[in-house]
């Protein structure tokens, strides 16, 4: 067993245009001081981080590396959550995933992809000279349209999605592979990667990379009514990332999973601020724990109700109070002694 590193922060939420908020040294303060050891940052914001710059100097990361630890912080991981997203786009999804990209490829959906994979390409390299070996991103998504089998799906088709989706991601891995990084895709609802069977069969289509993983984040679970608990017994191995996020789900009469397109506040399942949700965070962290989880458990603050300065400055502590140090002794080591062969022997009757 392992105990796990905390508390972390993710930055995606907090960046913006006023102090303490719109640059990495006015940040790391802001996160030091409410208690956090690690920041995981947001690779999409300039203010932060150049993530070009990051995959070709190694002076910069080093530089970059110093301010952060200045401040008695670590960098966690970085994350591409809105790059990986733009990898794999449905045509649907075009005019509102175009937010997500530069000006310059917007409306031009393959230009949009090669820009993407590219960034992801860097982020490989940056991750390695910031000494990270592990790295958050989106799938993207080509059939999520789908997910309701209403009208019904052509035969063939998940299997051609995901052979697709595993073609545009392979030579991804492959870079991270080369860096020696971990690739963790967040399972996350409006990804083609949603849930564990989702997971399942993206890794058969890459032929079981060895840098294809999870970051594992409760909530989404909660709101799609998946045993989150049971996900680690089962998926451990590959649990490579953690977000630290609440949730809950209150169906009604009127509503449920699907929250009929309500606001956040108004639906049956949403997100909150640790220990405001339902999230049995005491087990999980049990079980991060006895599986020899030893990344670290970085709060992604999502609330429709709470203030983001309050959910984080309560997040540093929760985390903090739900790490488990690790024993390094059974409790009845007291009671044992060496193995005796012939004692054993005399025991079993023999």
């Amino acid at each position: 067993m392992k105990t796990i590193k905390g508390p972390a922060i993710f930055l995606a939420q907090f960046v913006g245009d006023k102090a303490p908020f719109n640059s990495l040294k006015n940040i790391c303060k802001w996160a030091a001081d409410l208690g956090y050891k690690g920041i995981q940052i947001p690779t999409w914001e300039s203010k932060l981080i150049d993530l070009k710059k990051a995959a070709t100097s190694k002076s910069y990361c080093k530089d970059l590396k110093g301010l952060v630890n200045s401040y008695g912080l670590e960098i966690s991981e970085l994350s591409t959550h809105l790059q990986g997203q733009l990898v794999a786009v449905n045509p649907a999804y075009d005019v509102m995933f175009d937010a997500f990209a530069p000006k310059e490829v917007k409306g031009k959906p393959k230009a949009r992809t090669k820009w993407a994979v590219q960034q992801l390409m860097y982020a490989a390299k940056a991750s390695k000279n910031l000494g990270l070996n592990v790295h958050v991103t989106f799938s993207g998504a080509l059939i999520w349209h789908t997910f309701y089998p209403w009208p019904q799906r052509p035969q063939g088709l998940v299997e051609d999605a995901f052979a697709e989706l595993a073609k545009r991601w392979l030579p991804i891995l492959n870079a991270f592979d080369k860096a020696g990084v971990d690739l963790c895709y967040e399972i996350h609802p409006g990804e083609d990667l949603h849930d564990g069977v989702t997971f399942e069969r993206f890794l058969e289509k890459t032929k079981h990379h060895k840098r294809c993983h999870m970051l594992y984040d409760p909530s989404h679970f909660v709101l799609q009514q998946l045993d989150y608990l049971a996900h680690i017994d089962i998926y451990h191995q590959h649990i490579k990332m953690f977000h630290v996020k609440d949730a809950e789900f209150n169906p009604t009469g009127r509503s449920g999973v699907y929250g009929g397109y309500q606001d956040w506040v108004d639906r049956p399942g949403r997100f909150r601020s640790l220990g405001d949700g339902q999230v049995d965070f005491k087990a999980i962290f049990s079980k991060l724990a006895q599986y020899g989880y030893d990344g670290w458990a970085v709060l992604e603050w999502e609330c429709c109700i709470k203030d983001g300065e309050q959910g984080a400055k309560e997040g540093a502590i929760f985390i903090q109070d739900h790490i488990i140090k690790v024993t390094e002794k059974a409790f009845d080591d007291f009671a044992g002694g060496k193995s005796d062969k012939k004692l054993n022997k005399r025991i079993m009757g023999l």
